[in-house]
């Protein structure tokens, strides 16, 4: 891989970051929004659709790692 192409897989790393970043804090929020629902709401449907969310950007930020290792090992295996 040219040193072009590595730049632009480090700058795409760092706003990888910089999003995975945004997504823990909607998925801290969103955590102590249901952490601070009284227990009947926690139970709720609505309860259970932000503990879904909070899940689900979890998944999210799970995936940007996975991203992310793989630009790595592209970078590193091309050098």
């Amino acid at each position: 891989m040219n040193k072009a192409r590595r730049k632009r897989l480090a700058d795409i790393q760092v706003e990888l970051e910089s999003l995975k970043e945004q997504i823990e804090e909607l998925k801290d929020e969103e955590t102590d929004a249901f952490e601070n629902l009284p227990e009947a709401l926690q139970e709720s449907t609505k309860g259970e659709a932000m503990q879904g969310a909070a899940s689900a950007l979890d998944e999210a930020i799970d995936a940007i790692d996975k991203a992310m290792t793989a630009i790595e090992q592209a970078t590193e295996t091309s050098t």
